[in-house]
């Protein structure tokens, strides 16, 4: 791994950050808010200065057109522990310890939704700050800066599946920074169309803001301290549902689709189909629970039920009525959703609904081989045969996926002495989820009273979810840290 690359790249990629830290200062100005532009000036400050140094280490070379897989996995690991650690000073200056400061950051930019906050006596701005650090976590932060910096036009491919590896490398166009321009592109045309809808059905500006940002994100921080709930608006609750399943859906599936205009494309994709049909199936069970178990209206069920459903699977952390409340079997399916995901190449987390599909079929070609062992049974997703190497890489992150969930659930549940706890945080938390169960860390509830032990698992699991394993499960070969000076 050579470092000048490595340093290049990060000093670049802390210039940008430098840059969009300082957009909640228009934010402050606007609502006279003074005091919150020293916060967000000393961020920005603190990666400009941070980005001038790093740059000077790297000042032998100015290329970065044959960056290694390995050196693009360090770029983008180290790019947002960096981010992260710069988007949490703006919290310390509204008096969050430090510790708080990283959870509420790495939660924002991860897009899991999780607080340690329990008042929302803050300032607007610092709310403006905790939507739109999902929205820019959401599709990814070293794809925007594809998207912008030229010097990225060609290593950029290398990054951008690092930043969010799935089984098979989507791109949409030829060049991978035309690809990174088209699903921003898009990502912002959403979020702008929900923020005019939501103003229309009675919304105030700045919530349809941050709301929009959080929904398409998969994230769920919302400036209402009771959630999507705190609007008491039927109307308000679908619309975000149904820009929610736009944000667990896979954008460049959706891009082909409005560029070819082709709506059947999303009835021939494998995953759509699955995600739909699992957002109805557990939409239903949940209502049917609600109904009998709950005392729930048929409407307000089948509402409820829907939106929870779609905030889950979506991973993001809308809360509609408290579920901690719910029977025990409609909690089940919520926790059952928690360990899908959204789509592959989507805003959302989890284990993604590609693997899920994959798990499935494998187990059914595992049993049909107990019956005919000299048969071959090639697995095929939308069509295509899926390669015994990228089998073996999904079934390789699967079992490290359950693997860190299980440590991380069992240590927790030691630290906090409470199983539901542990289990919930671990899941919510690696999965990107937001809430878990019960009062402490429910949807109405908060992270704050956890154990400091407990906090930094939960820190650290956000971050392997939100980059899927892959970077910083490389860094525990030997060789990835095969260090060059040039």
């Amino acid at each position: 791994m050579r470092l000048t690359y490595v340093f290049n790249a990060i000093g670049m990629i802390l210039q940008c950050i430098a840059l969009v830290i300082l957009a909640p200062v228009l934010i402050a100005f606007y609502y006279h808010d003074y005091s919150s532009v020293v916060p967000f000036v000393t961020a920005s400050a603190t990666a400009l200065v941070l980005s001038l140094f790093i740059r000077k280490k790297s000042d032998t070379f100015e290329g970065l057109n044959d960056i290694k897989k390995s050196e693009a996995l360090c770029v983008v690991a180290f790019s947002w522990v960096l981010f992260a650690l710069i988007s949490a000073i703006p919290y310390l200056f509204y008096g969050l310890p430090f510790l708080d400061s990283l959870f509420e950051s790495v939660s924002g930019i991860t897009t899991t939704g999780a607080t340690i906050l329990t008042t929302y006596t803050y300032p607007k701005t610092m709310f403006f700050w905790r939507s739109l650090s999902q929205w820019l976590g959401g599709m990814g932060i070293i794809v925007l800066f594809i998207a912008v910096l030229p010097q990225f036009a060609v290593a950029g491919r290398q990054m951008f599946f690092a930043e969010a590896p799935g089984p098979t490398e989507d791109k949409i166009t030829p060049r991978i920074r035309h690809t990174a321009t088209a699903l921003w592109g898009l990502y912002v045309i959403f979020t702008i169309l929900e923020i005019i809808i939501l103003k229309f059905v009675g919304m105030p500006w700045f919530d349809a803001f941050c709301n929009s940002f959080s929904t398409l994100a998969g994230g769920g921080f919302s400036p209402n301290p009771l959630s999507i709930m705190g609007y008491n608006s039927t109307i308000i609750i679908w619309i975000i549902a149904f820009f929610g399943a736009i944000a667990g859906t896979n954008f460049a599936l959706l891009y082909n689709v409005f560029a070819q205009r082709k709506p059947s494309l999303l009835l021939k994709n494998d995953e759509f189909v699955l995600y739909v049909s699992i957002i109805l199936v557990f939409s239903v069970l949940i209502t049917i629970s609600l109904i009998l178990h709950n005392n729930y209206a048929p409407f307000k069920a089948i509402t409820d039920s829907v939106f929870q459903t779609i905030s889950i699977i979506i991973t993001a952390g809308f809360a509609s009525v408290d579920f901690a409340k719910w029977s025990l079997d409609a909690k089940l399916l919520l926790f059952l959703l928690m360990f899908v995901g959204g789509c592959a190449g989507s805003a959302a987390g989890g284990l993604k609904v590609v693997r899920v599909a994959f798990i499935f079929k494998y187990i059914r070609r595992e049993i049909a081989k107990i019956m005919h062992p000299n048969a071959v049974y090639p697995i095929k997703l939308n069509k295509t045969i899926i390669s015994p190497e990228v089998g073996q890489q999904m079934m390789a992150f699967i079992v490290f996926y359950y693997f860190i969930f299980a440590i991380s659930a069992l240590l927790i549940s030691i630290i906090e002495n409470n199983t539901v706890v542990g289990l919930s945080g671990s899941i919510t938390t690696l999965g990107n989820v937001g809430p878990g169960f019960g009062a402490i860390i429910g949807p109405m509830g908060s992270f704050a009273t956890l154990q400091p032990a407990t906090k930094i698992i939960c820190i650290i699991n956000m971050l392997i979810g939100r980059l899927e394993l892959i970077p910083f499960l490389a860094m525990l070969h030997p060789d990835f840290w095969n260090i060059k000076n040039e």
